[in-house]
């Protein structure tokens, strides 16, 4: 279920091992986000990447990033 769309931000922290991150919303929150969720299906994206996303429920119950894609932030 998607709970938000067309939001923007900008990878704050990406593990490129773990193949988790971290945006940085416009309004100050930390959204984590997994490669697979990248929608342009490299599974990288570089700290400090201006991107859009939406957030659905992940699987811990927490909200995560989905559809992340660079993009103006």
């Amino acid at each position: 279920m998607v709970v938000h769309r067309s939001e923007s931000g900008v990878v704050s922290a990406f593990d490129d091992a773990a193949g988790v991150g971290r945006i940085l919303d416009d309004n100050g929150r930390l959204i984590p986000f997994h490669c697979v969720s990248i929608a342009d299906g490299t599974r990288w994206i570089a700290e400090g990447t201006a991107v859009v996303f939406s957030r659905r429920l992940g699987p811990t119950g927490l909200l995560e990033a989905v559809g992340v894609s660079a993009g103006p932030g």
